[in-house]
């Protein structure tokens, strides 16, 4: 069977999209603590991405919309995803679902942050969805 990458960030943007959104905003809460447009202090996007995601029940979400992208791009996963790694990792550019499939790796993120080219993070707009298999 074929694994489809499209139909898993369609099924995050459209089933997902309150999940996405309260990403956005907790993105948008982060950038709004750094007191300037940019950092460069990656751990700190992190740590505190993760925190407002935790603390808004957010992170708690994600292992089911990990799950449901799955279905939808036409996996089944071995084990009940958690919201720790190796399925949910919160990086310094957003939240990073994975999960090993029979025909691959679903890799889902929502890139809420991006790195300019003298290496600060700055908020991104919106809170892009892609999914790739590796």
């Amino acid at each position: 069977m074929q694994l489809d990458a499209t139909a898993a960030r369609e099924c995050v943007e459209t089933e997902y999209a309150d999940v996405v959104t309260a990403v956005g905003a907790c993105a948008d809460a982060v950038a709004a603590s750094w007191g300037g447009d940019a950092t460069e202090d990656a751990s700190a996007v992190a740590d505190r991405l993760e925190s407002c995601l935790a603390e808004r029940g957010v992170l708690d979400a994600l292992p089911g919309v990990l799950a449901d992208a799955v279905n939808a791009a036409g996996g089944t996963m071995q084990a009940s995803p958690v919201a720790a790694p190796p399925y949910v990792v919160v990086t310094s550019r957003g939240p990073v679902l994975r999960a090993t499939l029979d025909g691959g790796r679903l890799v889902v993120t929502v890139a809420v942050f991006r790195v300019t080219g003298d290496r600060r993070y700055e908020r991104a707009g919106g809170a892009p969805v892609t999914a790739e298999l590796r």
